[in-house]
């Protein structure tokens, strides 16, 4: 422990771990410790079930009913993964994908007056879908059309729309869109939270519907992904590549001091013992007086026996509750996973919504997701506080996490991982330096 290293890093949370998994690849002398005895910090999955009601306090044990403990794996922040997002890139690339299975959700929706509707992507699905009237799907195809032929660098593709100057309710009006269906190309396509794209530059909104419809693509029933055994997999496999760099794991270490000379990180002290280093990357639950709260997160987990009503019977999905239909400023989405997940015991479903709170009643605020789960056998309630740094690190090199958010994927999660790395580098990061050189050795005779 009393040693020099490149780069700490407290907390085993996702971004965390990826970026420990980084350094490693690129060299660094890296140490990474933890205060809890398990990987995954806020986006840990809990298991056994006895776990999580001891965790949300909840009297008692799992009923019977429940099944075995050891067969659930619950997620404390609920996320899929994009098919073809950062996310998956970077599993790609550093080839943490061979410790990770992964399968595809079944299906997207989204909430109209009270129901639910499959989410339209492709021209025959758009032709088919009930959410539009028949004039409406002819110019929601024209429009899908068009997105996916667009090229800023060729001006024919463009139809005199320009990707910076123009804004996306230009574009909407242009094809003649009407509120429900800028609200689930908004919402349920471009996976915004709010409103307030519709009067920025289109060239956003139209990458985040190709990245949609280029992840639906990949795999055809939906454009997300989920890894088995739950999302606390994914930290434990980057972990998992900064050990094969040398890194330096320690779990169950109280951290006593971040020690600071003249303004700068110098070494962080656990058990009386100081680890020296240049940087220091962590959450900000080890570090709250560099850190402001920004909002706040409500998270429902329901355990159920049946699948979500008008889903096809899918053994999981994600429902998108635009904000305008249920009269808030944020959406409400809904992400559903299962015992095919071998998240859940034999023939149960795990739901979890999610939402920014508004009020000062947070779990009311879900009650439309709630309507559409019921009837629910088990509820976990949790409101948590979200926080940004307000030191960048350029002096300190103190560099510190985003809380994960309410989005529904992990695409802001890697925006902040490549945030952090440009602060630490000093260069943009680029996906290739994250190509790995070193195989695991399995067994004697090595992996070749």
């Amino acid at each position: 422990m009393d040693e020099e290293y490149d780069v700490i890093v407290l907390g085993t949370g996702l971004t965390e771990c990826i970026l420990s998994g980084i350094m490693s690849v690129k060299g660094k002398k890296v140490l990474h410790m933890d205060r809890n005895s398990y990987y995954g910090a806020e986006s840990a999955s809990i298991t056994p079930l006895e776990d999580l009601y001891k965790r949300f306090s909840l009297p008692g044990k799992p009923s019977e009913s429940m099944g075995k403990g050891r067969d659930w794996s619950v997620d404390l922040i609920p996320k899929f993964l994009m098919a073809n997002g950062q996310l998956v890139r970077m599993l790609l690339i550093t080839q943490v994908t061979r410790y990770l299975d992964f399968k595809v959700i079944e299906g997207s929706y989204v909430y109209k007056k009270g129901s639910i509707y499959k989410v339209p992507v492709t021209e025959t699905e758009a032709l088919a879908s009930s959410l539009m009237g028949i004039f409406e799907k002819r110019r929601f195809r024209n429009f899908l059309i068009f997105v996916s032929n667009y090229d800023v660098n060729d001006p024919k593709t463009m139809e005199a729309v320009d990707p910076n100057k123009s804004t996306m309710r230009e574009v909407y009006k242009k094809f003649s869109l009407g509120q429900d269906v800028m609200d689930f190309t908004g919402h349920a396509l471009a996976l915004y939270r709010t409103d307030d794209y519709l009067d920025q530059p289109c060239i956003d909104t139209i990458n985040r519907i190709k990245l949609y419809s280029e992840s639906l693509a990949r795999y055809g029933k939906s454009p997300y992904l989920y890894p088995l055994y739950g999302l606390g997999e994914l930290p434990q496999g980057f972990a998992r590549l900064s050990a094969i760099y040398g890194g330096t794991y320690m779990l169950n270490k109280p951290i006593e001091e971040i020690v600071m000379e003249n303004g700068k990180v110098v070494g962080v002290k656990s058990e009386g013992e100081v680890a020296r280093c240049k940087q220091l990357i962590c959450d900000p639950s080890y570090v709250m007086d560099r850190v402001s709260k920004v909002g706040q997160v409500v998270r429902i987990i329901c355990i159920m026996s049946h699948p979500i009503k008008n889903t096809g019977d899918a053994n999981s999905c994600q429902i998108i509750i635009p904000q305008i239909q249920v009269n808030r400023k944020h959406d409400i989405y809904v992400c559903m996973i299962s015992s095919a997940h071998n998240v859940a015991a034999q023939g149960k479903y795990i739901a979890i919504a999610s939402s920014v709170v508004e009020t000062n009643d947070p779990e009311k605020e879900l009650k439309p997701a709630l309507d559409l789960l019921e009837p629910i056998e088990q509820k976990f309630v949790s409101v948590s506080d979200q926080y940004a740094p307000t030191d960048m690190g350029k002096d300190s090199q103190v560099f510190i996490s985003r809380t994960y958010d309410a989005t529904t994927h992990f695409e802001t999660t890697c925006d902040d991982i490549k945030d952090i790395y440009k602060r630490m580098m000093g260069t943009e990061f680029d996906f290739a330096e994250m190509e790995r050189t070193k195989n695991d050795i399995f067994g004697d005779n090595g992996d070749q």
